[in-house]
């Protein structure tokens, strides 16, 4: 189960037969961030990518075939059909809906500006003021360091292309329907420079080089992202969607969780 690992990394091991097939630190590297630029250079030469990640949140490999048969606009557009017919008596009804004793009323909600399922959000150009997709990741790491969220976690190095590639080799179950997610991953990272970063619990967190700048666009990325039937998107806290999208423009890191 052993491949090719560049130098200078942290005490680790590989994983035994039967496992995901990955590469695992022993703990938490202290050095990653100094680190992390350095595998993310090697990544095409060594085709590894790294990740940090709680081990017990690995699960059974998910071929990559069953991530190529999601129909990412077929399966986003029934799914968007369903989501709206759930919700739109919320959405068209503004009184609050009623909230414990001392606790203020939820937000309404209104929803999305669409009726019909919009498409998916047009790729992103680079510009002079854009990070590299590596920079964006590495800025996103120092992040979840500075706030001390990554210390259960490992550093992982995974056989794959990419990241969207790895959190299906590693069968990552900590929340939604997996291989739509890895196939809404595989296209943010075409789309806007994406790059996995780290999972952890239920957590995932993503860097984007190349948000979307406008409106238009965020609201079409906003709903993608509700479509990952990410909990923290609309349901905990409930953020308004006009205010979730308003908030995607620019914002070069992405986060999820599910309860």
């Amino acid at each position: 189960m052993s491949f090719a690992l560049p130098d200078g990394l942290p005490p680790g091991r590989f994983l035994p037969s039967g496992l995901p097939r990955v590469w695992v630190s022993d703990e938490f590297p202290r050095d990653v961030e100094e680190l992390w630029p350095r595998l993310l250079s090697y990544q095409s030469a060594y085709g590894l990518v790294p990740l940090l990640c709680e081990p017990d949140a690995m699960g059974t490999p998910l071929s990559l075939d069953q991530v190529d048969a999601v129909s990412l606009e077929e399966e986003l557009a029934t799914d968007f059909a369903e989501y709206r017919r759930r919700r739109l008596p919320w959405w068209s009804d503004p009184t609050p809906v009623p909230a414990p004793e001392g606790i203020e009323p939820w937000p309404h909600d209104p929803g999305p500006p669409f009726e019909q399922w919009p498409g998916l959000a047009p790729p992103m150009p680079a510009t002079p003021a854009s990070p590299s997709p590596e920079q964006a990741a590495s800025n996103l790491l120092a992040w979840l360091v500075r706030r001390g969220l990554l210390y259960e976690c490992r550093l992982m190095l995974v056989p794959a292309r990419r990241g969207s590639d790895a959190l299906a080799s590693i069968g990552w179950y900590g929340g939604g329907y997996l291989p739509l997610l890895c196939a809404l991953t595989r296209s943010w990272e075409d789309r806007f420079g994406a790059r996995l970063v780290a999972v952890f619990g239920s957590e995932l967190y993503v860097s984007a080089a190349r948000p979307p700048a406008e409106a238009e666009h965020a609201n079409l990325l906003a709903l993608e992202h509700v479509l990952s039937t990410a909990d923290n998107i609309v349901d905990d806290p409930p953020t308004p969607f006009p205010e979730y999208a308003m908030d995607l423009p620019g914002r070069t890191f992405w986060s999820f969780w599910w309860d």
